[in-house]
């Protein structure tokens, strides 16, 4: 069993059904039992751990409320799969400038917290699957079916916790108030 850390993610409940599919055939053990749970997610910050346990101020759950509240739900929309140079296969939303946004004032509130520990750029994107033999671009584009192009809305931020065979939701802001 691995150490486990917390993300901060916008859901896409639209997504649920494949992203959650892909998990139970490649990491059946960290798929979750929480049912509120979104596996399907745009990140806004990870890795969390570290800021959340070392910040001072006020508790952490007030300063993402804070957060929350100024920023406004939106709109996008997933419609073409990319994949990123290392393989991990995705979907970038549009427009993208709000997630961006999301995740600068959440390091502008947690100073000294670097998106993906600096090992990835932080670009907004859902993951879906990584390229395998068998798995690539095209195929994943079929197996999305008509699903695609989806279109969304950022209504709330959520503080996932992932950790083999404990995966679950800790706490949910709405966007906006």
């Amino acid at each position: 069993m691995s150490a486990g850390h917390h993300v901060l993610v916008v859901p896409v409940p639209e997504l649920e059904g494949f992203v959650r599919g892909r998990w139970h055939h490649h990491a059946p053990a960290w798929v979750a039992s929480d049912p509120a749970f979104t596996h399907a997610h745009v990140t806004a910050l990870a890795p969390f751990t570290a800021a959340w346990a070392r910040r001072s101020g006020p508790p952490a759950p007030e300063r993402l409320a804070a957060v929350a509240a100024v920023t406004a739900p939106f709109d996008f929309t997933l419609a073409e799969v990319a994949a990123f140079p290392n393989g991990c296969l995705h979907l970038p939303p549009e427009p993208s400038g709000p997630f961006t946004a999301l995740t600068d004032r959440l390091v502008a509130t947690y100073p000294g917290t670097v998106p993906y520990g600096g090992r990835y750029d932080a670009v907004p994107h859902l993951t879906l699957d990584h390229e395998a033999p068998g798995i690539t671009l095209d195929s994943t584009r079929a197996a999305l079916g008509d699903l695609l192009p989806v279109t969304c809305r950022a209504e709330r931020l959520e503080l996932h916790w992932y950790e083999e065979g404990n995966c679950h939701v800790r706490g949910t802001w709405p966007l906006g108030g």
